[in-house]
């Protein structure tokens, strides 16, 4: 069984869940909103966000799991420093870079999506997965 530190990879779920909401709230919010084209009504209630709230947590549990396999897999490689934050940083940019920046230009690339909002997006998740990774390398 691969050593995965479940307490980090909880850590480093709900940092990213934190660094979400201000990214597309309280810092960045008015940018998200005039680049994905939301208009708020003020009728927006945050006891109908729970649902897709939970549903994010749960894809940013599984994104840091598979981060910390990742990570105990790579951090016996002899091209990285062993383990530590910056393998941890290493492997969260390579699992952004080859798998979300990749993934997510699908959109842009054939179905219209706005290109602005992409980078907004692939920034924030950049940030998000740095995060994660340093977590992850730090516990480890």
């Amino acid at each position: 069984m691969v050593p995965i530190n479940l307490l980090a990879v909880v850590v480093a779920a709900v940092v990213a869940f934190v660094l979400g909401f201000m990214f597309h709230g309280p810092v960045l919010g008015k940018l998200w909103m005039r680049l994905a084209n939301i208009h708020p009504t003020g009728n927006e209630k945050f006891s109908d966000m729970v649902p897709q709230m939970l549903w994010n947590l749960l894809a940013n549990l599984v994104t840091a799991y598979v981060l910390a396999a990742i990570y105990v897999l790579a951090s016996t490689s002899p091209y990285l420093s062993g383990p530590g934050v910056s393998t941890g940083i290493v492997c969260a940019f390579l699992a952004w870079l080859g798998f979300l920046v990749t993934s997510t230009s699908i959109g842009v690339i054939w179905m219209g999506s706005s290109f602005k909002l992409w980078v907004f997006e692939s920034a924030c998740s950049l940030v998000v997965m740095i995060a994660m990774g340093a977590i992850i390398g730090a516990w480890s």
